[in-house]
Parts: C-alpha cells; structure tokens; sequence
C-alpha cells in the first residue's frame, strides 16, 4: 500500500505523521530536536523507513519553520504552515470557525469560513506572533524550570488547583519573573503562580493576535501546547467558552502535518522529485563543516568607571543638597548632588517590586550617612515609579527618564551627541544637538538587549554574572556568533552551540555581542548614532558590553562619572533648576521613611493589558498608584479622576 509523509519542522520540536491512501494516519511522531532539527528529521526517516519501504512512499510533504529548507534539500513539497494548520481543520473539524495555535516559539490565531470538507481552503483571516516568546510554549517552558515543576504534566495539573490566579505579566518573559519573584516573596502557592501564567499567555494572545476580533465558536486549540491542561483552562476563562466550545484534536500535535499531506494530495500536480535520505546526509555533512562563525575577540576598553563621592565639608556648616530618585523595575537610586553638581551620597537598591520600601530604605540609609549636616533645598523623582515616588516624598519636580538621563549627561560632556542606556528591563537611546534632544526611542515590551536578557542567558550557562562573566568574555578567542534573538529564544541557540562543544568563553562573549545587536537593532534602529557616545545604565558595569559596542559601532564608547544612577543625578539637576528663588521644598523630610502605609490592588480595564494596579494609601493623603505597563493611571489620578 502507498502511503504519505507530512512532516511539521519546528523551533522545538519536529512532528511527522504517515497516512494510508484511505486517509488513515497510521503512524504518529513527536520528536524534541533540541536545536538540530535536521538531525532529528534524519533519525526519524531512517526509523520510519526501516518499518516502511521507502519505495512504497507516494510523496512528502513538510511545513513549519524549517520545511522549506528540508523541500530544497530532499526533494519534498513545502506548504506554508497557515495552510497546513487550516486545511487540517477543514478537513477532520469542519464545523470550527476559529483555531489558536501554539508551539514552542510561534503562535497563531486564524479564523475560518463556514463551508464543507469538500471546501477545503477556508480560510479567512489569521495573525502570527512576532519575534517574541510571550504566547508561546518556550516561555511557559522557561518558566517551569524557574520554579521547578516539570511541564510535560505536573505543570497543567497544578494549575488546575488553583482557584485565585495572580496576574501576571505576559508580555515578556523577562518581565513575568519580575512578578513571580515578588510573588514568591509574598508566599503565594506555587499552583497560583503557575495557573497565573497560564492565563497571562492566554491573555496575551488574545490583545496581541486577537487585537480586538471575535473569537467565533466552535474554537479549536492545537499545536504542542494543547497538551497543557492549564492552558486550556485559562484559555476557557479568558474567552469565556465552555467544554463544547473550546475544542482540543486527538492529533493536536500534528495538524500541520496532517494538514500538509491533505492539502498535497489536492494539489498534486506540483510534486517536486524526492532525492533520498543520502541528500539530508550530505547537507548535514556540509552544515557542521560550515557552522562555527565567530566574532572579533572583544578588547578590554580604556575607559573608566568613576563613582567616588566628593565628601561634606567638616565643621558644623550645613551644605545645601538636591536629592534626586529614579526608580525603575529592577533598581531604585537614590543620590545627593551639592551646588557644583558633585555627588556626596549616592544609593543603588534593588527594587524587588516593593518601590516603597526600596524608596524608604534608601532614604533611611543617606539619612544616617549625612546626619543633620545636609540641608535639602529641592527633590525630584523620575523613573517609571516617578508619580508615586513624586506624590510619596513629596518632590518639587517630577520628570521623564530622557530628560533626566539627557541632562545629567550633557552636564559632564556638552559635546555628547548619543545617549546609550541600559537598565534592567529597560533601555533608551537619545539623539542630542548643540546640547538639545533632538529624538529619542525607548524598549518596547522585551528585553532582549538588557541587563536581564544577560542575566538570563548567564544564569543558563551557570556564570555568575558579576565574578565571572566579564572574565570569561575577554578570554574568548573566537566569540560566538549569537545574533539577536529573544531572550527566551536565545536558549535553543545556546542548546545547539553547546551540543557542538562550544567552549563556554566564547558563549559569553558571544552574549555580549547579542546584548549589543539586540539594543541597536530593536532600539535605535533606523535612527543615527553620532560620534561622541555616552553609555550608561546599570548593565554599563559590564565591560564586555562596551567592548562589544566598540568593536560593533567602530566607534570609543565614553562612560559619564556614576554611569549607573544619571537618572537620579539628572532629576535632582532639574528639581533645582524648576525652584523659584526663595521657594521652599515641597519635601517631607527623611522621616517618610518611617510613614506607615497600607496596599492594595485592583485591575485597570482601560485596554487589553488589564494591568494589576497597586494602591498605596498613607493615612491623612490621597491615594498613590503604580503597577501599569503604562503610566496612564497615574497621569489621570493626577488630574483627580
């Protein structure tokens, strides 16, 4: 009997299917080709052919995101994933009108006409993830492994036992750990987490691929992480379906395979000439000898990190300060800067999503480091907590992080012209003319080319990022040819470096280079980099980052005086600029560390994200808010809605 191969080449996972002339599928496989698909494929032909005379194959067929290259190499049919998965559907599901579809790096949503399995190809309209693992299974993958909980069943299981889901970020696997840690401070059960994983993803597909549409029913949920009992839950709630609504295929792994071998058979005409398992030996022949590009070996740069304090004057008169906060995801800075603009106390705390107690700590500890030998004439705030720092300490000028990065900056070098910063979760690039900022771009929802994405690739390395990383990176003779991918992403390319006994220098090394290729190709992109660069920003620490935009842009990479707290600088810089003479400040005093306060949470329904706002009230004030993607709630309460 004759018999058909559909094969579905994916990030994770390569899927193949034999179907019989009758339309049966007799064999089914899903295969992890941990980052060598090609391998995976070989194996898998070379197992299935041993069962299957390969003479007695009538055509195959491949789809997904290597299938193109497997059609050219074999001598296959290639279809294009979207038609696979749809004609899948039309075929064995008829009645469903929408499919979600998810796999370990890409998802899709693709609405369908009603019609007959005659009709084949119907459909209507579909929306794909962008280069982002946020709605895929990677990222529910990456963070089981955060937690320790095994995802192929253990995960979906306790996340059915959850009965109040914390919301969690879902855009960004960077971001959501940022939540999960803070959840884990505040003892929330590991079930929670994981169910408010589930239906952050969910949530996520639905604003991002969805982007407003109606989810017409029968809806049908395939790709590998249908297998997800979580997921499915999640995706019932959030799209408000019940059991007969929401559909999972018996061969829910394998739909495009399916799909590709029925559309095939319509579409006969096309077949390209199969070449034999030897073409797949060769060209994997080939690939190793090809594989292995480097980078230039990164130089240790000249310049310097300064971050000494010029101390108060002795005796018993009192200096006139400026107090400056920026407080950010990751870290909250707090300085003290005289009259000449010199730093005389300086704090860099790690936010861990309290910005309060972060706010309180670190004044309590300047307060006890300059005593009553400081008197503060002015305080500003910026950062993405600056309204709730602002409205908390009482500041005379509340600012935008360009502003306050721009002007701390042009302060030490009126010739700057580019500002590079990164942060923690966040980085910005700012264009500067005769002193003025003439453009500007920040980071959207990803990391990728921050100081997390780093953290996250050193911690899959097991580097520590502070003692070791730096170290290593200079030591690589031949860094390794990373691009730039998302973070979560960047693991199957470390997987398949590693499994080709890549030595770990140049992995790091390599990391460096991708931090750099992210941030000048996801954040400044198009826009122009001048000659006299700034760059600044907690991640400036890491030598082998500014040895990579050196070595990137051909360009010297100049590095201000407490590079990793400029925000703050420039923020007090403003506030005393913003004082009228004789004004007071609006200051509370460093006894608002002391102030007791109460929090609280609510969602904001004013768009898809329904980010969780947090509510602080201190007794005898109004209440204060943080928590949003945006800064939209705080702009509104601060025009008293």
């Amino acid at each position: 009997m004759k018999f058909e191969v559909g094969i579905d080449i994916g990030s994770i996972s390569v899927n193949t299917v034999l179907i019989d002339q009758t339309g049966k599928i007799r064999e089914e496989f899903y295969d992890y080709c941990y980052g060598k698909p090609f391998h995976q494929l070989l194996a898998r032909l070379e197992s299935l052919f041993a069962s299957y005379p390969e003479e007695d194959m009538k055509f195959m067929v491949f789809t997904g995101m290597g299938g193109k290259k497997a059609a050219e190499v074999l001598g296959g049919m290639h279809i294009n994933e979207i038609i696979a998965q749809s004609t899948a559907v039309s075929r064995l599901y008829p009645e469903i009108r929408t499919v979600i579809e998810m796999g370990g790096e890409d998802s899709k949503l693709i609405f369908m006409d009603q019609g007959t399995v005659e009709n084949i190809s119907r459909l209507s309209d579909f929306s794909m993830n962008s280069l982002c693992a946020a709605g895929t299974g990677s990222f529910l993958d990456q963070q089981a492994k955060r937690i320790g909980v095994k995802i192929e069943k253990e995960f979906g299981e306790m996340a059915l036992k959850s009965k109040n889901p914390p919301r969690i970020a879902g855009r960004c696997s960077v971001f959501a750990k940022s939540d999960m840690i803070h959840l884990q401070q505040v003892a929330t059960p590991v079930e929670d987490i994981i169910a408010g994983l589930c239906f952050a993803v969910a949530r996520n597909l639905k604003s991002t691929l969805g982007r407003g549409k109606h989810f017409v029913t029968p809806v049908m949920f395939q790709g590998g992480v249908a297998a997800n009992a979580g997921m499915v839950r999640a995706f019932r709630e959030v799209l408000d379906l019940d059991e007969h609504q929401l559909i999972i295929p018996d061969h829910y792994a394998s739909m495009g395979a399916i799909g590709a071998v029925f559309h095939t058979r319509n579409n006969m005409a096309g077949l390209s000439d199969y070449r034999g398992l030897n073409a797949l030996r060769s060209y994997l022949s080939e690939y190793e000898k090809s594989t292995g590009q480097s980078l230039s070996p990164l130089i240790p740069p000249a310049s310097k990190h300064i971050k000494d304090i010029v101390p108060l004057p002795s005796g018993n008169e009192k200096t006139e300060v400026y107090l400056g906060l920026d407080v950010g995801s990751l870290s909250t800075n707090l300085v003290l800067i005289n009259t000449n603009n010199e730093v005389v106390a300086r704090r860099y705390l790690p936010t861990a999503s309290q910005p309060i107690e972060a706010i309180r700590k670190g004044l309590r500890e300047i307060a006890e480091e300059v005593g009553d030998r400081i008197i503060i004439k002015a305080a500003g705030t910026t950062g993405s907590g600056r309204y709730l720092t602002g409205d908390f300490i009482g500041a005379d000028s509340i600012q935008n992080e360009i502003t306050a990065q721009a002007t701390a900056t042009i302060f030490y070098d009126p010739e700057v012209d580019t500002i590079f910063e990164i942060g923690g979760q966040d980085s910005k690039y700012i264009r500067i003319e005769n002193g003025v900022i003439v453009d500007f771009e920040m980071n959207k929802v990803c990391a990728a080319g921050t100081g997390s994405f780093l953290e996250e690739q050193a911690e899959r390395l097991d580097i520590n990022i502070i003692k070791e990383f730096e170290k290593l990176a200079f030591e690589s003779a031949a860094p390794s040819k990373l691009g730039e991918r998302c973070t979560v992403f960047m693991e199957s390319d470390l997987n398949s470096y590693q499994q080709k006994g890549e030595e770990k220098e140049n992995l790091i090394a390599g990391l460096a280079y991708s931090t750099v290729l992210n941030y000048l190709n996801r954040v400044v992109g198009d826009k122009s980099v001048g000659n006299r660069i700034y760059y600044q920003g907690g991640v400036t620490n890491n030598k082998a980052v500014i040895s990579a935009f050196e070595q990137v842009t051909g360009k010297e990479i100049h590095i201000p005086p407490h590079f990793d707290i400029t925000g703050a600088i420039g923020a007090a810089m403003l506030a005393r600029d913003s004082m009228a003479p004789g004004q007071l400040t609006r200051f509370k005093g460093f006894h608002v560390s002391d102030v007791a306060y109460a929090t609280d949470t609510f969602v904001c329904k004013h768009c898809a994200n329904h980010c969780e706002i947090h509510e602080v009230r201190i007794e005898g004030e109004r209440p204060l808010f943080f928590g949003g993607i945006c800064d939209r709630y705080d702009a509104e309460e601060r025009k008293g809605m």
